[in-house]
């Protein structure tokens, strides 16, 4: 999947999976790992000025529920 330039990555894969596997390199986005636990509290630090986000899990649910919630926030 090519992804359009202007758009952030958003990956919640957790932090072992981050340094054994990393995206950095692989595609040339901005990357910001965050966790869903933040994007659930509200406590992400993410905000418009990133542009538009992709959103990234290991597998998919996560990913899924931290999109509905960055969408509710606006």
């Amino acid at each position: 999947m090519t992804l359009p330039s202007g758009v952030t990555l958003i990956d919640l894969r957790p932090a072992e999976l981050r340094l054994r596997e990393p995206l950095a390199g692989l595609i040339s986005l901005p990357i910001v790992a965050v966790s869903l636990d933040a994007i659930e509290n509200g406590t992400h630090g993410l905000n418009a000025d990133l542009g538009p986000l992709v959103v990234i899990c290991e597998r998919g649910v996560r990913s899924g529920l931290a999109a509905r919630y960055l969408q509710a926030d606006g």
